[in-house]
């Protein structure tokens, strides 16, 4: 088998079904041969990898362990879901306090166990704060991590191929930025249809602005609709996506959406969010986002909201003020 990469890749929470799911999708993708399960529930972990095992890969060296530093030691590449999962009733912003101080101990494994890591994507929720928290205790550069934020503009496609009933490649660059939660800011101006921009069509007989209201509200509320289907939260789509986002660190494909990125350029300062961003085996990078004044808008709402959750995180003392945060992680200016 031809692998992306050698080097070692660790997948934190593999006992869940995000964690299950990532590591087969790694597998079939042929990343890397070195792959290995950390979880904290032992019995679970060790099915997850008795049942991958009899999937049959050829030239796999799939390990498991509930040690955390057996698992990030010598790792290149991490990611994670290791913390609790959404469930019925709750918005992402429920799972802070407990998901932050996990996020503060996984930070610190990694600047003791894995300083060499060369990208770690966080995806457990709320994932923007989460990845803030792990990127101050790890030391890493801002460049060197990245959150899941995909997941919201799949779902403005998903909403738009299912209304136009037109496959998904006739639909183009939908983006969604700044937070993943109910504050996202939900793009227009970027998407294409068949060619011809979205903005075009809203506010006509093709897309009446009710219509489209309707539409930012299905995606803004995705994740729950997901839970209210299957009782449990989405799994198999952030798995698929968080290891295309690694693959693209590995040096593979361009990784096609918006990412959650440190930011602090002026206009959004000290916070990790969805921006437009490439990831290569350089690390993360982003550009500045620009929509109509009510996309703006949006986002500056958006932003304000994670700055609100950072506070809150602040406030429990999970992480310093941001004026200390420059001697927590000198990457961090």
């Amino acid at each position: 088998m031809n692998f992306l990469t050698n080097e070692k890749l660790t997948i934190v929470g593999a006992a869940g079904m995000i964690g299950s799911n990532m590591a087969q999708t790694a597998m079939m993708m042929k990343l890397t041969p070195n792959i290995c399960l950390y979880d904290p529930y032992a019995p679970a972990l060790e099915g997850v990898a008795e049942e991958l095992l009899h999937c049959g890969f050829a030239d796999v060296n799939l390990t498991f362990t509930s040690d955390i530093k057996e698992a990030l030691t010598g790792a290149s590449y991490i990611v994670s879901s290791g913390g609790a999962a959404r469930k019925a009733g709750m918005t992402r912003e429920d799972l802070l306090k407990g998901n932050a101080e996990i996020a503060a101990q996984f930070g610190k494994d990694i600047r003791q166990y894995c300083p060499e890591v060369k990208h770690v994507v966080v995806i457990f929720n709320p994932a923007d704060i989460t990845g803030l928290i792990t990127l101050l205790y790890s030391g890493l550069k801002p460049s060197q991590v990245s959150t899941l934020a995909a997941l919201d503009s799949t779902r403005l496609q998903n909403e738009l191929v299912k209304y136009f009933k037109i496959p998904a490649s006739k639909i183009q660059n939908c983006r969604t930025y700044g937070g993943h939660g109910e504050q996202m800011a939900v793009f227009a101006s970027t998407t294409t249809v068949d060619g011809d921009t979205l903005t075009n069509w809203i506010g006509t007989t093709r897309l009446p602005q009710t219509e489209w209201d309707a539409i930012k509200q299905r995606v803004i509320q995705g994740g729950k609709h997901i839970i209210d289907l299957r009782g449990r939260s989405s799994f198999q789509s952030p798995a698929y996506l968080s290891i295309e986002m690694i693959a693209a660190a590995m040096g593979g494909e361009p990784f096609r959406w918006p990412a959650g990125t440190y930011v602090s350029n002026g206009k959004f300062d000290h916070i990790m969010m969805a921006m437009e961003t490439s990831i290569t085996k350089d690390g993360i990078s982003y550009k500045e986002v620009t929509g109509s004044p009510a996309e703006q808008q949006e986002l500056e709402d958006s932003y304000k909201h994670l700055c609100k959750l950072r506070d809150e995180v602040i406030g429990m003392g999970i992480i310093p003020p941001i004026k200390d945060w420059h001697m927590l992680n000198p990457n961090i200016k």
